[in-house]
C-alpha cells in the first residue's frame, strides 16, 4: 500500500548562489535556505521549528526565526520574523513559525536572524509540510542541525542574508560552530560585536545642530538610509535595467537625487543657480531623459551611492553652520523659505524612493541553479 506523499516538492532542496557576496554594515544578520514551491496547486500549511538561545549584555539584542514566501508575481506572501515575540532567553528553547502558502507561491525562504551585540545560537531546524491526508509531514533540511561545521563565515548548505541569489556578508557579525546544542554535537553561532545603535528612525533635535535643523537632518538621513538600503544589493545589470525605452534606470535615479540636492545646496547656501561648471556636472542627471540613458550605465550601484553620499555630507556640513532663523528665512523674490526648499528635497527623495521600490519589483528574476532531490515514500 502506498504511503501518503508530501504535497509539494520541498524535501532536501539545496540552492547554490554563484553571485558575488557583498560585504555590508548593519546591526543585524540572518541566514537562509530556500525551497521550491512553484508547482503548488492548492493551499497547504507548513511549520518551521528550531532551537535557539542568546548570550548578551546588550538589552536591545534579540534573535528570531523567520519565514518568507515569495509569490510568482514578485510580491511577498506569508512573512513572519518573530518581531512581536523576539528570542531573549539564555537557555535553549524550541520556537515555531506556522503558516500557509498556495498556488501563487514560488519559493519559501526560512532561517534565523539576530540583532545587535551578543552571541546567538541556533540548532535543529525542522520543516513540516501538509500532506494529502492533511497531516504535517517532516521534510528533510540539509544541515538543519549544523553538524557540518561552519568555517570562515560560511554555513554549509545555507546562505548569509535573506536571499540565496543575493548573499551578503555583514561585517559586524562572525559565523562559526559551537560545541553545544540540542541535536548532535554542534550548533550554529553568530556573534555580533561593536554594533552602535541605529538611530536613523529617531526624528528630532540632535547635538551639534539648532533644534529645527537637527530635526531636518534626522529626516534627511532617514530618507537617504532607506534609499541606500533599497538599492545597495543590486548588481550592475539591475542598476542599469530599463523597464522600457523611455524609462530611467535605478542608477540614473540615484544620480538624479544627488543632482537635485546639489542644486538646493547652491540655491539656499550660496543664493545662486548652478554655474557653467556645475551645469556640466549635474544637468544630465537633473533632467534625465535620453542623454541620461546613454550616460548612466556600466557602473555598479556603489558608484552612484558614493556620489549621493558625498553630496549629503556637504549638506550636513553646511546645515551645521546655520540656525533655525536661517531655516525660516524667505527666499528673495519668492513665496517660499529655506525650510520649504529642504522639505522639498525630502519629498522629492521620498517620491523617487517609491519609484525605485516599484522598479525593483519589475526587475527580471535572477537565475539560480538548484540541486533538487525529492524523497518520496511508495
Amino acid at each position: 500500500m502506498k504511503k501518503i506523499l508530501v504535497v509539494i516538492v520541498l524535501a532536501a532542496i539545496s540552492v547554490h548562489s554563484f553571485g558575488q557576496v557583498k560585504e555590508i554594515s548593519r546591526n543585524w544578520a540572518s541566514f537562509v535556505q530556500t525551497a521550491d514551491a512553484s508547482f503548488l496547486k492548492k493551499k497547504v500549511k507548513f511549520k518551521i521549528s528550531a532551537s535557539a538561545k542568546i548570550i548578551t549584555a546588550d538589552t536591545s539584542a534579540s534573535a528570531g526565526l523567520w519565514v518568507r514566501v515569495d509569490n510568482k508575481n514578485g510580491e511577498a506572501g506569508f512573512f513572519d520574523n518573530m518581531n512581536d515575540r523576539p528570542i531573549k532567553s539564555n537557555e535553549w528553547r524550541t520556537y515555531t513559525i506556522e503558516g500557509e502558502m498556495d498556488a501563487n507561491a514560488d519559493k519559501i525562504n526560512f532561517g534565523g536572524l539576530c540583532v545587535n551585540n551578543g552571541k546567538f545560537y541556533f540548532d535543529n531546524f525542522e520543516f513540516y509540510v501538509q500532506n494529502d491526508a492533511g497531516k504535517l509531514q517532516k521534510a528533510p533540511i540539509k544541515n538543519g542541525s549544523f553538524e557540518m561545521p561552519a568555517a570562515k563565515n560560511i554555513i554549509p548548505e545555507w546562505n548569509e542574508g535573506t536571499n540565496p541569489l543575493a548573499p551578503v556578508r555583514v561585517k559586524e557579525f562572525t559565523i562559526a560552530s559551537a560545541n553545544e546544542g540540542t541535536q548532535g554535537k554542534l550548533s550554529l553561532l553568530l556573534e555580533g560585536k561593536g554594533i552602535v545603535r541605529d538611530t536613523t528612525y529617531l526624528i528630532g533635535p540632535v547635538n551639534g545642530f539648532s533644534p529645527q535643523i537637527g530635526t531636518l537632518v534626522t529626516m534627511l538621513n532617514n530618507l537617504s538610509s532607506r534609499v541606500e538600503s533599497a538599492v545597495r544589493l543590486l548588481n550592475q545589470q539591475e542598476t542599469d535595467h530599463l523597464m522600457d525605452d523611455k524609462a530611467n534606470s535605478i542608477g540614473a535615479l540615484v544620480m538624479h537625487l544627488a543632482a537635485a540636492e546639489a542644486y538646493y545646496q547652491v540655491y539656499t547656501f550660496e543664493n545662486r543657480e548652478f554655474n557653467e561648471e556645475e551645469k556640466k556636472k549635474w544637468d544630465v542627471a537633473l533632467n534625465l531623459g535620453d542623454e541620461a540613458r546613454q550616460q548612466f550605465k556600466g557602473h555598479d550601484i556603489e558608484y552612484y551611492l558614493a556620489i549621493y553620499k558625498e553630496v549629503r555630507q556637504k549638506t550636513i556640513e553646511e546645515l551645521r553652520k546655520r540656525n533655525d532663523q536661517w531655516l525660516a528665512q524667505e527666499r528673495p523674490g519668492s513665496d517660499i523659505n529655506n525650510h520649504f526648499c529642504w522639505f522639498h528635497v525630502m519629498e522629492h527623495q521620498s517620491s523617487h524612493l517609491g519609484q525605485i521600490l516599484l522598479m525593483k519589483k519589475r526587475l527580471p528574476k535572477r537565475t539560480e541553479k538548484q540541486e533538487i532531490k525529492v524523497e518520496r515514500n511508495h
